[in-house]
């Protein structure tokens, strides 16, 4: 608060200070507001926006702290936290870019990181920070008797716990005083800081799952266009489009206490490294543990992957098969058969294969092409072009469903 709003700190007037509060309430209301549309729009970079929460300081709560001010020997209390911003993320590497991109955006003149371990504060933990309201905010709203708001930065555990702390702690009239119950508050915070960090690890090996997964994906694209549309415009139809691909050099396993999420991340590291010999034998490591039909689906789909991508066309279709023998939906693995039926040139088999995948999955523009073109090897020039159409009209920008349309076109004298 500034000097002239109380005359005589050593005995203030509550009825005053109240009054003086709830004058400035409306116009501190207005300022959180946009001071947390503003944060909203700053963290919209971010993959996962984290949830913004704004306030202004409740009158109890005011008048406590500002007591607690002046019971320190200070005559002139300035309270930084009238209006605060709670920024709640889902793990804990979001709190560093936060911290950082607040930083970049605003006028931070205090940084402060809150972690207690004594029983009294229960483990505690939380980032602080202070920053100047921006002017044209104050300039738009007017001034508030506050010129610095507060900024908590936390995962969604540690605001948890700073909820249930705070009913527990500072709105009670006194603590805990049994060791028993001491350990299990001790416990609950322990139990909550290693959920945040085993979800951090998970979401770390969820990123890096992520970019293999789309690494293979890419490699296996490719493998299909170089063994279908060369087909289509050139006249060594018959020539069969052989693997060159080399093979990188894979690291062992140190031990063999391994589990099916370590297989799989090695396998699709190896895949990635057009290493399709060793991949296939990790996929084979992991049916071993017979893991349920869901998740067999899936490996029996990723080991025909590596089968295709090393012209192993028997064995990825046996693949495909096993793969939806286990999950009739699985309508990615209904299109790889197709795929693959295509590339031997069973074109009527690939069309049914295609079809299947569609029935299951309708908005797929990448297989209507590819049923375009069986229907384009068996002469039904109609039919492709119809799916041609569909393709372009799920995705316009792909130039080879374009490319192939004009093909078409020039096939039926349009």
């Amino acid at each position: 608060m500034k000097d002239n709003m109380v005359d005589v700190f050593s005995n203030p007037d509550q009825r005053e200070l109240l009054r003086q509060y709830e004058q400035l309430k409306g116009i501190r209301f207005f300022i959180v507001n946009d001071l947390k549309n503003r944060i909203e729009q700053v963290l919209l970079v971010l993959n996962s926006p984290p949830i913004v929460i704004g306030r202004i300081k409740n009158f109890e709560s005011y008048f406590r702290k500002y007591i607690s001010i002046l019971k320190t020997g200070n005559n002139t209390p300035c309270i930084t936290d009238l209006i605060g911003i709670r920024i709640v993320c889902p793990f804990i590497e979001d709190l560093t870019e936060v911290e950082r991109l607040i930083k970049i955006n605003f006028n931070v003149t205090e940084a402060e990181r809150k972690g207690h371990y004594t029983f009294k504060e229960f483990g505690y933990e939380s980032t602080h920070l202070l920053i100047k309201i921006p002017e044209d905010i104050i300039n738009t709203r007017g001034k508030a008797d506050c010129e610095i708001a507060e900024i908590q930065i936390r995962t969604i555990l540690q605001d948890a716990w700073a909820e249930v702390e705070h009913e527990l702690v500072y709105k009670a009239e006194f603590t805990p005083f049994d060791e028993p119950m001491k350990r299990k508050l001790a416990a609950v915070n322990a139990s909550l800081s290693l959920a945040d960090l085993i979800f951090q690890e998970i979401r770390s090996y969820q990123r890096q799952l992520n970019s293999e997964l789309e690494k293979r994906r890419e490699s296996f694209f490719q493998k299909i266009e170089e063994s279908t549309d060369a087909l289509l415009f050139s006249e060594e139809n018959a020539e069969k489009i052989e693997n060159t691909a080399g093979y990188a050099d894979f690291e062992p396993f140190s031990g063999e206490n391994v589990s099916i999420d370590d297989l799989l991340l090695r396998a699709l590291s190896a895949h990635n490294k057009n290493n399709f010999d060793e991949a296939a034998s990790l996929y084979s490591r992991i049916l071993e543990h017979k893991p349920d039909n869901t998740i067999s689906s899936i490996i029996f789909k990723h080991r025909g992957m590596a089968h295709f991508a090393c012209s192993k066309y028997t064995e990825a279709i046996d693949d495909f098969n096993h793969a939806l023998e286990l999950d009739s939906k699985s309508y990615k693995a209904a299109y790889y058969r197709g795929v693959v039926n295509s590339v031997v040139k069973k074109y009527s088999q690939a069309i049914d294969d295609f079809t299947n995948s569609l029935i299951i999955n309708p908005y797929q523009p990448f297989c209507l092409f590819r049923r375009g073109q069986a229907y384009y090897h068996i002469g039904d020039y109609p039919k492709a072009l119809s799916d041609c159409d569909s393709s372009i009209a799920l995705e316009p920008n792909n130039d080879a469903v374009h490319k192939f349309k004009d093909l078409l076109k020039d096939k039926l004298k349009m």
